[in-house]
């Protein structure tokens, strides 16, 4: 959906900073936190409460679109473990990871006309809440990174029920919802002797066209993670998220390769989002591009100085990089034919009226291994379904869960700068 934020977590001592990215800048300030017990830090949207959705005022009067009829009952979603295949020697402290974009209740009505095909009763918040809750429970994550959170304080109170503690960073601009990090202290302190890491929830800026703000926002999300690694003992890093670009685009090789030349690319192509249309990937037959098109295209590829500054830092350079070597969990853990594309990422993460296709992604560092990971669903099952969300799924998004397990040698050695940092009261990056 539409919106850009990120928020952090900080494992060992377990601590937590949050930075937001706006959609014009790739630089904003950010904060970084550390103690050495458990903690959390919480930005609340302005007259906001931990009421539930009554009181937005438009739950029972929304003017849904006619839905579709179906005539058989839609298949349901079953989802399983799938185990990765020839495994590294790794060490037994493993912790499972979700990122799950829950689609804000806000941000569903805005946009209805996406959610056409979905019987209203399941884009209730009530059903939604309970549905993605339902979800979360039966996977069980140590870490849970949300994004399009609007009801934060409502999430934090039934998630504390079950040993959860939470982080919530608002987006910027007038739009309510933002990333959320739920964890379990107790289990993240008893590794707090022996193990760090670096979690990264983000929510990049929706707009298919506007790459270099995409390519911005998250080249300033892997530098900030660069830093926060080595203040904790080169921890490894995982980084979390809906990134709204496709695993075939430019910006998802900038991520796995490290480094991308942007004057070879369209910046209005970047993401790739612009071909995942429903109708396109199901095989509809597309409009050919016009001349006068393929024209208008040509014009338009032309960069200016601040659309490059905005993508690679320096309006000087023509090359983005980062610091990094990021594998996708999901593309390194083998599924099915049925459930992943030919670069082995999930055929689709996400699926409404105007896009099929894969947004959500958890890249991770050297130091860790991915054990398992959830499998997705068949894009045959999710067309016969019709749209999300749906009586099994209370969002858009299809969560992703992954189990990591640390290499051997992985932070054991650097036990004193982990723990030497975590005794820095506050500090900017």
């Amino acid at each position: 959906m539409r919106c850009d934020a990120s928020s952090w977590l900080c494992g060992g001592h377990v601590s937590v900073a949050t930075t937001a990215p706006t959609a014009t800048t790739a630089s904003p300030s950010s904060s970084f936190l550390c103690k050495t017990t458990v903690s959390c830090c919480t930005a609340a949207p302005k007259g906001s409460s931990s009421s539930s959705s009554s009181s937005t005022g438009y739950e029972t009067s929304r003017p849904w679109y006619k839905q579709e009829q179906y005539s058989h009952a839609p298949p349901d979603v079953v989802r399983h473990w799938i185990q990765a295949e020839n495994q590294p020697l790794a060490s037994r402290d493993r912790f499972s990871v979700a990122s799950y974009n829950i689609l804000g209740d806000r941000n569903a009505f805005w946009h209805r006309d996406m959610y056409r095909n979905v019987p209203s009763k399941y884009l209730k918040w009530d059903h939604r809440r309970r549905v993605i809750c339902d979800e979360l429970a039966e996977w069980n994550p140590d870490i849970m990174c949300l994004q399009e959170v609007d009801k934060y304080f409502e999430l934090s109170e039934i998630l504390a029920k079950v040993g959860y503690v939470g982080s919530y960073k608002r987006r910027t601009g007038g739009s309510v919802d933002g990333c959320a990090i739920f964890w379990k202290p107790d289990k993240q302190t008893q590794k707090a002797e022996s193990r760090n890491v670096v979690i990264g929830n983000i929510h990049v800026l929706y707009n298919p066209t506007r790459g270099e703000a995409k390519l911005g926002q998250i080249r300033f999300l892997i530098s900030r993670a660069k830093i926060l690694s080595e203040r904790w003992g080169n921890a490894p890093v995982v980084l979390c998220g809906d990134f709204n670009i496709t695993p075939k685009s430019a910006i998802y090789k900038f991520l796995s390769k490290s480094e991308l030349n942007i004057m070879l690319y369209d910046r209005r192509e970047l993401s790739g989002q612009r071909d995942c249309h429903p109708a396109k990937v199901l095989g509809a037959k597309q409009e050919i591009s016009s001349p006068l098109t393929m024209i208008d295209g040509l014009l338009k590829h032309c960069w200016t100085d601040e659309e490059i500054r905005v993508a690679t830092g320096d309006a000087d350079s023509h090359l983005v990089v980062h610091p990094m070597k990021l594998n996708s969990s999901y593309a390194t853990v083998q599924g099915s034919t049925r459930t992943r594309d030919p670069n082995g990422e999930p055929a689709a993460t996400t699926y409404h009226s105007k896009f099929l296709g894969t947004v959500d992604y958890l890249w991770y560092s050297d130091g860790l291994v991915p054990t398992r990971v959830i499998d997705t669903v068949p894009v045959d099952v999710l067309q016969k379904i019709g749209s999300l969300p749906c009586k099994k799924v209370g969002s858009d998004h299809l969560a992703l869960v992954t189990e990591f397990a640390f290499k051997p040698g992985t932070n054991e050695d650097n036990k004193e700068t982990a723990a030497s940092s975590s005794r820095t009261a506050f500090s900017k990056l």
